[in-house]
């Protein structure tokens, strides 16, 4: 991985981390369910964006080296394993 692209990994997972442990606060809190959804939403998204990033490195890096390699069909069973169905 490049480590550019780890390091905004690293930044992307801390913000997570963050929004998982206010909605801890606001279930402990017993707060308004309508703000918990809006915050387990932006998770999501955040977490969207992560598989994003990561995926776009893999691209640009391990499927290619596997591909020059012969690993063509390993890299393609690996990634439509990711986004089949019934995973």
């Amino acid at each position: 991985m490049k480590p550019e692209i780890q390091s905004d990994a690293m930044k992307r997972l801390a913000y997570i981390e963050g929004h998982l442990k206010g909605v801890r606060n606001m279930l402990e809190e017993d707060r308004y369910c309508v703000d918990i959804l809006k915050q387990t939403h932006a998770i999501r998204k955040a977490i969207e964006k992560l598989e994003a990033l990561l995926l776009d490195g893999h691209l640009r890096t391990c499927v290619i080296d596997g591909i020059q390699k012969g690993k063509a069909e390993q890299i393609i069973d690996e990634l439509r394993s990711l986004y089949t169905v019934g995973r």
